[in-house]
């Protein structure tokens, strides 16, 4: 039996699996899926006495734990709205985009509620704390109702985290949602037995469509943290939980990488030597694989890797490590997956083939490199933006199809490689495309940068870079304390260093892709939760010298209008 609906998928889990754990906190609560099947009836007795009927927006804002799920749960299968809300969104937005979706109720964890006005929680019926369900506050009291949704009903509206834009509200219907899980389960099966560990915010969609809804229609089981996933949390969590299947962004596996395997093999002359041998590498790489292994706790078999763009170096010492990854692609107004392989499958550098049911094409397409535009018909796409029909008409082709703004190509057989975002591609001045991307690519490899975006700037490719201070004070011991007394002598050697970064980049990449500069960018790049940085607040910057020194400060360039959050 297909099933269609939200309401229809958690009647079917929860009937099947009553009795097995659906959701856990690390070191804390155990829900049930039978009692996630009462909670949800509890939440939306509340929601009913509030006044709310089916179509009413309610807001989801909090932090991971099992009862987001259910908040989640109650709301779509009442036939209302959810709005989740991502937590890294600042309080003015938190406030407009609670006004602009039309939210009469409000779900939070405890935390989150304090960023809200005073002004939008007074604007709500009814606000509920997403830890033990009680009522916050209630300004309405009468019955509203309840109806079983269909499967063109809308189901949520979430709002993107961009890198060049306003957040915009993308509609996603029941169907497109449920659609997800036969979109997954066609390139990974999930049994009941399995685990996940659920480190990525859920209101995003990559999260909740595959790391939540998907388990939760399998009858397995999701763990949460109720902290930050940084090393020093993950690391006795691995442990403990031992996870199947996780899903991540890049910059995670990046880290370890370049910080535990990357920073090891060039840690001497003897592991250098080493390390450019091409099948000691491989080796090598093998080695560290098992060691990785054996840190996720041993089980994993799938690790999801999406949200942004992968390292190439990164995904090679994956491929020859041996760790089950696989990468996926998609969007939040696709549900999100278009395309993806199972670890089984992966070739290097490309996100696999289209998923079935799904259909990709290129158009305007240059004949010399190959590469164009990513469209896509999907039966998970959305219906639109909330209240934004000019920006719904930008995006949709002529035939109906979903422009997604990724530049791409196809091989032979039919395996999508992403180039770049289509917005983000400069033109060189012989009418070359260059794909800022892939010289980003290159600089994060390098071991004394964290991260960087490439922007142009009168006609010059500029490196804005944040270095890894930990390696810094590995290769300059001693210069916090001195750099006031020889500031002249660290801000030289740092001149130098930029030099080689420059040097080291344009040996690896084409001629017309060269930088000319690297910028400092002191201060850590501003990121959406799936850790791509916020590119419009970087394209304007000012590197001309100020008060006497280098900076990369000035005023940042916000456009009015610009893509969505994109997810590769």
């Amino acid at each position: 039996m297909a099933i269609d609906t939200l309401y229809e998928l958690v009647r079917h889990s929860v009937r099947m699996f009553p009795n097995k754990v659906a959701y856990e906190m690390c070191d804390g609560e155990k829900v049930t899926y039978a009692e996630v099947g009462a909670r949800i009836a509890k939440v939306q007795e509340m929601l009913v006495s509030a006044g709310l009927e089916p179509g009413d927006k309610v807001a989801l804002l909090s932090s991971n734990m099992p009862n987001w799920g259910v908040s989640y749960f109650a709301v779509t299968t009442a036939g209302m709205v959810a709005v989740p809300i991502l937590p890294d969104f600042s309080d003015d937005e938190l406030d407009r985009i609670i006004a602009h979706s039309e939210c009469k109720a409000l779900l939070v964890s405890d935390r989150l509620f304090t960023k809200l006005s005073k002004r939008t929680v007074e604007s709500l019926n009814v606000v509920i704390r997403t830890k033990n369900l009680g009522i916050i506050s209630q300004k309405v009291s009468r019955t509203g109702g309840t109806h079983v949704p269909a499967p063109d009903d809308l189901a949520v509206i979430i709002y993107t985290s961009g890198t060049t834009s306003k957040p915009k509200g993308v509609m996603l219907t029941h169907k497109a949602l449920c659609a997800q899980v036969g979109l997954s389960s066609s390139i990974f099966p999930v049994v009941p037995d399995d685990v996940f560990l659920s480190v990525l915010p859920l209101s995003h969609t990559y999260e909740c469509s595959i790391g939540m809804i998907y388990p939760f229609s399998m009858g397995a089981r999701v763990v949460y943290l109720d902290r930050p996933p940084t090393a020093s949390v993950l690391m006795p969590v691995l442990k403990r939980v031992r996870p199947t299947v996780m899903l991540i962004v890049p910059l995670i596996i990046e880290k370890i990488y370049r910080h535990q395997v990357l920073a090891k093999f060039r840690s001497n002359g003897f592991w250098r030597t080493l390390y450019k041998v091409g099948f000691m590498r491989r080796y090598l790489h093998r080695v560290a694989g098992r060691k990785l292994m054996e840190v996720f706790g041993g089980r994993l078999r799938f690790l999801g890797i999406g949200g942004a763009k992968l390292d190439r170096g990164t995904e090679a010492f994956l491929l020859e490590a041996r760790i089950p990854y696989a990468i996926g692609y998609g969007l939040t107004e696709t549900a999100p997956l278009l395309a993806g392989a199972a670890p089984s499958q992966v070739r290097l550098g490309s996100t696999g083939p289209q998923a079935p049911g799904v259909e990709l094409r290129l158009e305007n397409v240059n004949p010399a490199t190959r590469q164009g535009e990513i469209v896509a018909r999907t039966p998970s796409v959305m219906l639109g933006y909330y209240k934004n029909p000019e920006a719904t008409a930008e995006v949709f082709t002529a035939d109906g199809w979903f422009r997604t703004g990724d530049l791409g190509e196809f091989d032979k057989d039919g395996w999508l490689y992403i180039k770049g975002r289509l917005k983000n591609m400069i033109v060189g001045p012989s009418g070359e495309n260059i794909y800022p991307e892939e010289i980003e690519s290159v600089l994060n490899t390098h071991v004394y940068i964290s991260d960087s975006i490439v922007t142009e700037q009168e006609g010059r490719l500029v490196a804005l870079v944040h270095f890894n201070t930990e390696a810094l004070e590995a290769k300059f011991e001693g210069w916090r304390e001195e750099w006031e007394e020889k500031k002249e002598e660290w801000e030289a050697r740092m001149e130098q260093l930029k030099k080689e970064i420059v040097d080291y980049v344009n040996a690896k990449v084409n001629r017309f892709s060269r930088i000319s500069e690297v910028v400092e960018e002191k201060d850590e790049f501003i990121k959406t939760p799936t850790q791509k940085i916020r590119r419009f607040l970087y394209s304007g910057k000012n590197t001309k010298e100020a008060d006497g020194g280098r900076t990369s400060g000035g005023g940042a360039v916000r456009p009015e209008a610009g893509d969505p959050d994109r997810a590769s």
